[in-house]
């Protein structure tokens, strides 16, 4: 893709609600305006094409894993995603990715609703992502895994309770 990340932080303010949809591939298949706004994208540059798009580097794997196993067991997710926009800026966001459904049952498609991070939570979650970056780098995606699971213990969480202690981080 080639975009460099820098520095610069874009402000998602508390009155930003950021929407999108995709398919069962993570293709973006709608957006809000405030999410094309902050990613930097028209609308041509972005439908269709995948979210990971505007991953930034910073994100952990384990933590997309994580969401991707849970999706694909229709289970919610609750988590922080730092997203690299066009121009090499970031930003930072509370996630609620659901799956929804047809009346029959069958995959609709993801949706995913986006907040504010909390000072609270980016002060946690951001050493935490460095700490997973270098566990990958250095043992791969079980040694993040465990670094992940002492991390949630922590908090008195674990897989399981993944959205729960990330929900109490967003509150506090």
């Amino acid at each position: 893709m080639g975009i460099t990340p820098t520095d610069v932080e874009q402000e998602v303010r508390s009155v930003d609600i950021i929407v999108s949809k995709g398919n069962e591939a993570g293709d973006i298949t709608y957006a809000n305006p405030i999410f094309f706004k902050l990613a930097g994208y028209t609308q041509g540059e972005l439908i269709d094409k995948p979210h990971a798009l505007i991953r930034h580097p910073d994100m952990p794997k384990i933590i997309f894993k994580y969401f991707w196993d849970s999706l694909k067991d229709s289970k919610d997710v609750y988590a922080f995603v730092k997203n690299l926009a066009k121009d090499g800026s970031f930003y930072w966001i509370h996630a609620h990715v659901r799956v929804a459904k047809n009346p029959d049952g069958s995959f609709r498609n993801y949706v995913s609703t986006r907040k504010t991070m909390s000072a609270g939570a980016r002060a946690v979650i951001e050493p935490l992502y460095a700490r997973l970056i270098v566990a990958e780098e250095s043992g791969g995606m079980e040694v993040s895994l465990k670094v992940l699971e002492e991390f949630l213990a922590s908090y008195g969480g674990s897989l399981e309770t993944f959205n729960d202690v990330m929900t109490k981080l967003q509150n506090s």
